[in-house]
C-alpha cells in the first residue's frame, strides 16, 4: 500500500501548471524561459513554418490532419515528420494485425471531422455495445453497456488502419500541409526566450538528411520515448510495472455476434479479448516477464488451453471470499433489486493467428509540463498508460482535438501560433483530463495485482457496489468515452 500511496501522490502532484487562463502569471511565464519571441528575419535559406509536427504515427497524423482541414487555419504552412515509410493500404489483409486500439466515440467524432472515419468503416473495424469485467479470485464483475444495447461502446480498429486513412486524408489536403517521410530528426534547437540580437526566433529542426526547417510551433508527437520532450529536459515521472503484454489473432471456436469486450483480472494481471469480426477476437494479456516468455514458447495447442483457462478457471477463488461476496450481493439485491446485470460466458478459442503472438513490455509515464516555448507535446510523447483501460491512443486523440481548438482560436484573434498563453491553456485543460484518467488506470492494475484477502473482500465488494448503480457506470462510461 505504501508504493501505491506513493505513486499516486507522484502521479497527482504532476499537475503543477493546474492555473485558469484568467489568472496565468508573469512569473510563472518567466520560470518557464515562455516569453514569446517577437518574429525575426528568416536565417539563412531555411524554409519557415507555422507548424511542424514531429512524429507521424495515429496520433500526429490525425494532428496534421486536423489542422490542415481547420478553416481558421487556412493556408498556414503545416509540415508533419515521419521517420518511417508512407503507410499505403491498396485493400485490406486478409489477415489481422496484432496491434489494435479501442476507439472511444470521442475519438471516432475526431476522425470523422477529418474525413478518416468514413475511409475506416469501409476497411475494417468492430464495433462493441457492452463490456464485462469481473475478478478471478472472486465472483464479482462489472458489466457496462449502453441503453438495450442500440449504441456502441466504443470500436476494435488495427493501427494500421488508422495510419492507412489519415495518410489518405493527408494526401488529399491542399499543397500548405506537407509531409515528409523517410525523415529523421537528428537535432532541434530551440530559440531564446527573449529576443537577443542574431538568435533565431523559431524552432530549428534539423533532419539526417542535412536538410534544416523551422517552424513558429513545434509538436512531438514521437511517442514515449520522445527525443523532443528529452531535448527539452522535461522532467518525466514513469515506472515499470514488472508486466509485459503477450497480443494474438484469436480464433474463436464458433461464429458468434461478438458484440461483448471480455476482461478478466488475474493476479498476474489483465486478460482481455477483444472483438475483430464474428469468428476473430484479439488477445491482449498483461502478465509478469517470466508467464509472457513461456506464453510465447508454447505450442499453439498449450497456448490455447492457457487462454481458455485463464478466462474460465475458478483455482484462485477461496470460500470465504465466496461466501463473503455472495451475502454482500444478496443484501445489494434486497435494497436494489431491479438494479445489477447477469454474467455472461466469454466466447472459447479454438486457435490463433499464424506468427500473431508478439510482446512487449508495460509501463506508466507522465511528462511534467506538456509545453515549453513554441513547442507543445500531444499523446504518448506527453503520457503513457497501462492498456487494461483501452485509454492509450484516446488520450491522445483528445490532445488532438483540444489543441486544434486552441489553435484555430488563436489564429482567428490574429495571435502567434506559439505563444505561451493559448500553450498553457492546452496543458491545463488535457492535464486536469488525464490525470484522474491515469490515476484511475494506475490504481486498478495495482489493486488487482495481488491475492491478499482483505484487498480481495474490498475490491469484490467496490465492484458489486459499483454494478448495482446505473447511474455511477454511466458517470464512468462518458468519462472514458471522451
Amino acid at each position: 500500500m505504501h508504493k501505491l500511496t506513493k505513486a499516486t501522490m507522484a502521479l497527482n502532484g504532476l499537475g503543477r501548471y493546474f492555473i485558469a487562463e484568467k489568472n496565468l502569471s508573469v512569473i510563472k511565464l518567466v520560470t518557464r524561459g515562455l516569453v514569446a519571441a517577437e518574429p525575426g528575419e528568416d536565417s539563412g535559406s531555411n524554409e519557415v513554418y507555422d507548424v511542424i509536427i514531429s512524429g507521424g504515427g495515429m496520433v500526429g497524423s490525425a494532428m496534421a490532419c486536423s489542422l490542415g482541414m481547420d478553416p481558421n487555419l487556412f493556408g498556414k504552412k503545416i509540415l508533419l515528420l515521419e521517420a518511417g515509410n508512407k503507410k499505403v493500404m491498396d485493400k485490406v489483409p486478409e489477415t489481422y494485425s496484432t496491434r489494435v486500439s479501442s476507439i472511444s466515440p470521442g475519438s471516432a467524432t475526431l476522425l470523422s471531422s477529418v474525413g478518416a472515419w468514413e475511409q475506416i468503416t469501409k476497411m475494417r473495424c468492430k464495433p462493441y455495445k457492452k463490456m464485462q469485467v469481473w475478478d478471478a479470485c472472486s465472483d464479482a464483475l462489472i458489466t457496462f453497456d449502453k441503453e438495450n444495447l442500440q449504441d456502441e461502446m466504443a470500436y476494435i480498429v488495427e493501427n494500421d488502419i488508422v495510419v492507412a486513412a489519415l495518410t489518405e486524408q493527408l494526401d488529399s489536403l491542399p499543397d500548405n500541409v506537407q509531409v515528409k517521410y523517410r525523415s529523421r530528426v537528428v537535432e532541434y534547437t530551440w530559440p531564446m526566450p527573449h529576443q537577443a540580437a542574431n538568435s533565431i526566433p523559431w524552432v530549428q529542426v534539423r533532419l539526417a538528411s542535412g536538410e534544416t526547417v523551422q517552424t513558429k510551433l513545434l509538436i512531438g508527437a514521437d511517442g514515449p520515448n520522445s527525443m523532443v520532450r528529452r531535448a527539452l529536459g522535461i522532467p518525466t515521472v514513469k515506472w515499470n510495472y514488472d508486466q509485459s503484454a503477450v497480443v494474438a489473432v484469436l480464433h474463436l471456436s464458433e461464429p458468434t455476434e461478438n458484440i461483448v469486450a471480455w476482461q478478466r483480472f488475474l493476479p498476474t494481471g489483465p486478460i482481455a479479448m477483444l472483438p475483430l469480426s464474428d469468428t476473430e477476437s484479439s488477445l491482449v494479456w498483461s502478465t509478469s516477464h517470466q508467464l509472457a516468455e513461456e506464453l510465447l514458447e508454447m505450442d499453439e495447442e498449450s497456448f490455447v488451453d492457457a487462454i481458455n483457462s485463464a478466462f474460465w478457471s475458478n483455482e484462485n477463488q477461496s470460500e470465504l471470499i465466496e461466501t463473503a461476496g455472495s451475502l454482500f450481493r444478496g443484501a445489494l439485491s434486497a435494497i436494489m433489486p431491479s438494479a445489477g446485470s447477469p454474467r455472461q460466458l466469454p466466447p472459447s478459442v479454438a486457435g490463433i493467428g499464424p506468427k500473431s503472438r508478439v510482446m512487449f513490455p508495460l509501463g506508466m509515464g507522465h511528462a511534467s509540463e506538456y509545453t515549453r516555448h513554441r513547442v507543445a507535446l500531444i499523446g504518448d510523447a506527453a503520457h503513457r498508460v497501462h492498456p487494461l483501460a483501452g485509454q492509450g491512443v484516446n488520450l491522445g486523440f483528445g490532445d488532438v482535438a483540444c489543441l486544434t481548438q486552441l489553435l484555430s482560436q488563436a489564429a482567428f484573434n490574429g495571435k502567434d501560433l506559439g505563444a505561451i498563453q493559448h500553450l498553457l491553456e492546452y496543458e491545463t485543460e488535457r492535464q486536469r483530463h488525464n490525470l484522474p484518467m491515469m490515476s484511475a488506470i494506475d490504481l486498478m492494475k495495482r489493486l488487482y495485482s495481488t491475492n491478499a484477502a482483505p484487498v480481495v473482500l474490498l475490491r469484490t465488494f467496490g465492484l458489486q457496489a459499483t454494478n448495482m448503480l446505473p447511474s455511477l457506470k454511466e458517470q464512468i462510461m462518458a468519462f472514458a468515452s471522451k
